[in-house]
């Protein structure tokens, strides 16, 4: 009737060989950019500690409410572990310009991400009536800008001056 043609197995391919390749695939697809939350997300200050960090109670999702401390991306402000008594009194400053500026209402965060030291995140900080905290410290004279370059000193005359 019909021509019959024979069939020839695969070989048998090792099982381990599968999971290898299925592993280097998603290792690859899961790994390729940092996790980061576009925001907004909306945030309670619970405390303004310096004039760029601060620690929020933020809501993530329906229900899950997260503390953690943020760092105010895109600025540098004094530390209020000061080297020198100016740096401790720009640092006082921007810390109290900063917490007029939240005031009492929650500010959204945006553009969330993992901050190089750990045990905070770094974020963008609008307050409640959608002024860009980083800019407005900058603005004010209270903080430079920084993008991840080496610190610059606030005493030796280095500060806002």
């Amino acid at each position: 009737m019909g021509s019959h043609r024979p069939v020839t197995p695969c070989p048998p391919r090792p099982a381990g060989m599968w999971l290898f390749l299925l592993s280097t695939l998603l290792a690859g697809t899961v790994q390729a950019a940092p996790p980061a939350l576009p925001g907004p997300i909306p945030a309670e200050v619970l405390e303004v500690l310096d004039g760029d960090t601060l620690l929020v109670r933020a809501t993530i999702w329906l229900g899950q409410v997260v503390e953690t401390h943020v760092r105010v991306d895109g600025l540098d402000a004094p530390e209020m572990r000061a080297r020198c008594p100016r740096e401790r009194e720009l640092a006082e400053s921007a810390r109290d310009h900063a917490r007029r500026l939240i005031g009492p209402a929650p500010v959204r965060l945006l553009d969330v991400q993992p901050d190089k030291y750990g045990g905070r995140v770094r974020a963008r900080v609008l307050t409640g009536e959608g002024a860009d905290l980083s800019a407005a410290l900058i603005a004010a004279g209270l903080a430079r800008p920084y993008h991840g370059e080496r610190r610059q000193p606030w005493c030796d005359g280095a500060g806002m001056g």
